[in-house]
Formats: structure tokens, C-alpha cells, sequence
């Protein structure tokens, strides 16, 4: 099935670049190459800034800019879309959250009925999300951040389109030297994402 996997960080050397290309590499390995792509958006220079140009598109739930319209034919070739992303300040980098209000928009991720309820439009999708965390799993669990985050990313993005939930993997303790540690879960993030694609 073709899986898109978009990553977010400006470094190529980090651990999200690095995790992104060991999930890339594994999926090729047991499929056709060309069933896996990977997208770069700091790389390729998505332009995440909500303009006018776009508040009109949600109006109309249409007349998508090129670069949305792009992102969004990306994303129609997916079955199964990968996000892998560092965690800044409890949440999405700026590159993703703007990708997010740009390309999931009224009338290709969800619309309106005539009655003015949710039409979910993405119901062929099925995401799975990467985040690659500095601090330890168990500060994640005191404080509610991964909870926090699922909530604002399964729920408030996932479902409120229609798409299925994938597996959320944590790369926590990113900053760590620790680099068995690392490693280690890397590879659980990859076979967890891996597994679900194949099943």
C-alpha cells in the first residue's frame, strides 16, 4: 500500500531525519520502492504561513493555491501517511501545524452538509504519528503531555477528518547520550509503524 512519510526538522543529521529514513528504508525493503515516498517539508520549502489566499479556500471549500493542491494530490496517492516530527514545546513545530491549517481544509479533508453538519472526507487514510521527544516517558505521563498531544492531534486532526488512527510511537529521552537507548527506540518506533502498514 503506498505509505507518504512527512517529516519536519530543518537539520538533515537529526534523529527525526534519521528516524524517518530507517522507517523509509524497512517499508522498501519488503515493497515497491516507489510505494514509499518520503517528504522533506523544511527541504522542500512548504510554506506553512495561513494567508488570505487560504482563508478563501476555506470559504469555498475549493480554488486550492498550487501548493496545497500539490500537497493534497500527495496525499490522495497514500494509503497510509507517517508524520514523524520533533516535539517543540509540548506540540508540532510551526512547519507542520501549518501544514496542517493549510492542506487539511473544507472540501478536501472534511465539508459541510445542507444541514450544516461535518461531512469527514478522509476516511481512506489511515495516520500514524512519530513524535521524537527530549524528555523521558515518565515525565510525558506526569504532566499529560502525550495525552495532551494525542488529544490534540488523533482526535482534533484524525478523527475530526475521518481518518483512521495509525500507531502513535514516542521516541522519548531524544537528547540523551545515550545512544543504545536511542537506537533501541528508533527501531521499536519503525516495527510498531511497520507492522501496523503490513497488517
Amino acid at each position: 500500500m503506498p505509505t507518504l512519510i512527512v517529516t519536519t526538522h530543518p537539520d538533515p543529521d537529526s534523529l527525526t531525519h534519521h528516524l524517518a529514513q530507517r522507517l523509509a528504508t524497512v517499508l522498501r525493503s519488503t515493497s515497491a520502492p516507489a510505494d514509499v515516498e518520503l517528504a522533506d517539508l523544511a527541504a522542500e520549502g512548504f510554506d506553512p504561513r495561513y494567508t488570505l489566499a487560504d482563508r478563501h479556500t476555506y470559504r469555498v471549500g475549493g480554488d486550492y493555491t498550487p501548493d496545497v493542491a500539490a500537497e493534497q494530490e500527495r496525499l490522495d496517492r497514500a494509503t497510509d501517511l507517517v508524520l514523524v516530527f520533533p516535539v517543540y514545546w509540548w506540540s508540532t513545530p510551526a512547519l507542520l501545524k501549518g501544514w496542517f491549517d493549510r492542506v487539511f481544509v473544507n472540501g478536501w479533508a472534511f465539508g459541510l452538509d445542507a444541514e450544516g453538519g461535518i461531512v469527514r472526507k478522509l476516511d481512506r487514510l489511515r495516520i500514524h504519528l512519530l513524535p521524537v521527544a527530549g524528555d523521558d516517558a515518565g515525565v510525558y505521563d506526569r504532566h499529560g503531555y502525550e495525552q495532551a498531544m494525542r488529544t490534540q492531534l488523533e482526535h482534533g486532526i484524525v478523527d475530526f477528518c475521518g481518518a483512521r488512527r495509525g500507531v502513535t510511537a514516542f521516541v522519548h529521552d531524544s537528547e540523551r547520550e545515550d545512544a543504545a537507548g536511542r537506537a533501541a527506540a528508533v527501531d521499536a518506533a519503525v516495527t510498531a509503524v511497520v507492522e501496523a502498514i503490513r497488517a
